[in-house]
């Protein structure tokens, strides 16, 4: 019996060895390729591969919430007073970003029952910017099936993460190396300890409260405290950054599989079509309100994408600009949606099923 349970601890060791070898050699061929976030879309790849192959992906859940804490502590350090006196002065402009968000993923959910006919639970669900996980607890409150939804929901954070990053960077033209970019930071022992602490308490401070995403938010809200108060923080060595992007790339890609094909049917190809949409209606308001507050086109197209803050900020700080604006941004967003998702659906159903008296 012990026998066994050490064979069986052993297996699950080599196998997540191997898939965690698997992504890093991904992310040196895509870092060869000179893409942006190599690690994070080698890993993606890789592992996305590896399920649609019929092959299991089985790896900790605590990998992915230590890239979260590691990438939204990193992100943290860009919350300067002056910063964050810059975000004070964009709050209209961030609340009018989600609002608009909302409502032009209502409009979307519109197109995706028209193409599909689906029912219009689903089509909210599938098309409002949460995470699969918190869609999926709503779907059930609905009466809507969660495997749809689940996996429109996973293919706009893929295609986000698959076409935003290096769309923005290749049109930017002034990105040489992005990964030369994030590796020349400056960083001590103590101070990369320290920063990792103060994420990692920030995180399970919020997840002790049931906050909704807490390892990024937590993260991102504890390294912003000390970077505020001026406390001896440092950013992380490069290569700490590089495999919290690979842990991220491997939890998205260990999501495609073949069942999420085989479930979603006819709904793929308009769901794929509507994510699209979606983010191409986000990037004409980034490009909007960059008019409106002065910003550059990159920082606000970033800015307003309807998901993927750890990536958006991460490309924000391979362009070095608007790093703390990019984040701002997203969690405003996070912040107006999440705790309200559940009304704004039950709204947007009562109005989608009203009919006026005669």
């Amino acid at each position: 019996m012990v026998h066994a349970v050490r064979g069986t601890r052993l297996g699950q060791l080599l196998h997540v060895v191997a898939i965690m070898a698997g992504a890093v050699l991904f992310g040196f061929f895509a870092k060869w390729l000179h893409f942006p976030l190599p690690w994070m879309l080698g890993a993606l790849v890789f592992a996305g591969t590896v399920r649609l192959s019929g092959f299991p992906v089985r790896i900790p859940v605590q990998t992915r919430q230590l890239g979260q804490i590691l990438v939204a502590s990193s992100v943290g350090l860009a919350f300067t007073p002056a910063a964050l006196h810059l975000m004070g002065v964009l709050a209209i402009p961030m609340i009018l970003a989600a609002v608009l968000t909302i409502i032009l993923s209502l409009v979307v959910a519109v197109l995706l029952v028209r193409i599909t006919h689906v029912g219009a639970a689903t089509a909210i669900l599938a098309t409002l910017p949460m995470g699969p996980v918190e869609s999926a607890v709503l779907a059930a409150k609905h009466g809507a099936a969660p495997g749809p939804i689940i996996f429109a929901q996973t293919m706009r954070i893929v295609l986000l993460v698959v076409l935003v990053p290096p769309l923005i960077v290749l049109l930017d033209g002034g990105v040489g190396d992005p990964v030369a970019i994030l590796q020349a930071v400056e960083w001590t022992g103590t101070g990369a300890f320290a920063l990792f602490a103060f994420g990692l308490g920030g995180a399970l401070l919020l997840k002790f409260v049931q906050m909704p995403n807490p390892f990024f938010l937590g993260g991102l809200a504890g390294a912003a405290l000390a970077a505020v108060f001026g406390l001896p923080v440092s950013a992380y060595p490069y290569v700490v950054l590089a495999g919290a992007q690979i842990f991220l790339g491997t939890w998205l890609g260990a999501v495609i599989d073949r069942d999420l094909f085989r479930n979603a049917r006819g709904f793929l190809p308009s769901s794929m079509l509507t994510s699209l949409v979606m983010i191409l209606l986000c990037a004409l308001m980034g490009i909007g309100l960059s008019w409106m507050t002065g910003q550059p086109w990159q920082v606000m197209v970033l800015s307003t994408a309807p998901g993927s803050v750890t990536e958006m900020a991460l490309t924000a700080k391979i362009l070095q600009e608007g790093l703390a604006v990019v984040t701002a941004f997203h969690i405003v967003r996070i912040f107006i949606i999440l705790p309200f998702s559940g009304l704004i659906v039950a709204q947007a159903l009562r109005f989608a099923t009203y009919t006026p008296k005669r």
